[in-house]
């Protein structure tokens, strides 16, 4: 899954920018900034990363079940996990 880091814990903040982040996502080590908070391109992380952030009680799992996104929350980030196009097209 390729991930995308928003860093802000207000989750208003997170909303309003989540479509726009989504339609012009950041490059892998690419930094910019989104209304005045920075997003970051983090590149793949495997599928067992989630499973384990998943079961920490520190973090909030959100999912976009229409596009298979897993939205994780925790401390002053918000981490997007969207489907590679080899998982897309399985």
């Amino acid at each position: 899954m390729n991930c995308i880091s928003v860093y802000t814990k207000n989750f208003e903040l997170f909303s309003d920018i989540y479509e726009q982040v989504l339609e012009s996502p950041p490059e892998e080590n690419e930094d910019i900034v989104v209304e005045g908070i920075t997003v970051s391109g983090s590149g793949d992380v495997p599928e067992q990363y989630i499973e384990r952030m998943r079961v920490k009680p520190e973090v909030v799992v959100m999912r976009d079940k229409e596009r298979n996104i897993m939205i994780l929350q925790h401390g002053n980030v918000f981490e997007i996990c969207l489907p590679s196009e080899e998982e897309q097209a399985v």
